[in-house]
């Protein structure tokens, strides 16, 4: 289990007490800056990708879940050789509209400025929102400069490459979301494309912290089902 954009692997907390956690083990991973130690090189898509895959086969695990930006980098860790049977996507990044927060980071030339743009931003939400609330104290704790180096080769990405189209080239994909939390771009791909899906009604962007229940049936219904 993977996190979106400035998250760690707490974000999943919630699963552990769900028919998902009584099925399957589950393995948190904090990428790294996000969590777990940041990367002496550039924190880039292919560089959390290659921490992901040995992550994977460290562990033996075969399905992945992944939270909305983490969608590229587990799309990008199951090239060759695939360490996964199946992509489990949540309300991963299908289109550019989707790097609504990590694309805003191509706008700032240093770290520290993002990092306080951003916070701010998530600091306005917090103040009707305990979602947002978790997710500004979660970025807060994340390396600047990985969530800076990130959030530029998230939309350099979506500028030059399809993530819908990278994703379903990767294998099994189930796409697991509600849909006034996603672009109608992307909701348009996904319904043109005939990519499994299953909608979390109600949920928030975050349905691992707000309806644990919800996404874990979700996500075994998409493994018996593409199994």
């Amino acid at each position: 289990m993977i996190a979106g954009f400035g998250d760690n692997a707490s974000m999943f907390d919630g699963l552990g007490e769900t028919a998902l956690a009584a099925e399957f083990d589950l393995f948190p991973f904090d990428m790294p800056g996000f969590g777990g130690p940041p990367l002496v090189g550039g924190t880039t898509i292919d560089a959390l990708a290659q921490a992901v895959a040995q992550e994977a086969r460290r562990t033996g695990a075969q399905i992945i879940l992944a939270h909305s930006v983490a969608s590229i980098i587990a799309s990008v860790a199951n090239a060759n050789p695939s360490p996964f049977e199946m992509i489990l996507s949540v309300e991963g990044n299908i289109t550019a509209d989707d790097a609504y927060f990590s694309g805003t980071a191509a706008n700032y030339y240093d770290p520290a400025e993002f990092r306080a743009a951003f916070l701010e931003r998530l600091a306005l939400k917090a103040q009707t929102s305990a979602i947002f609330a978790r997710y500004h104290d979660n970025v807060a704790k994340a390396d600047p400069r990985a969530l800076w180096q990130l959030g530029r080769d998230a939309r350099r990405f979506s500028d030059t490459q399809h993530p819908g189209e990278v994703l379903v080239a990767a294998g099994k994909v189930s796409y697991l979301y509600d849909v006034p939390n996603c672009p109608e771009s992307t909701l348009e791909w996904l319904h043109a494309h005939a990519v499994d899906m299953r909608r979390l009604t109600g949920a928030s962007h975050w349905p691992s912290v707000d309806a644990p229940h919800l996404l874990a049936a979700a996500c075994l219904a998409a493994i018996h089902d593409l199994t």
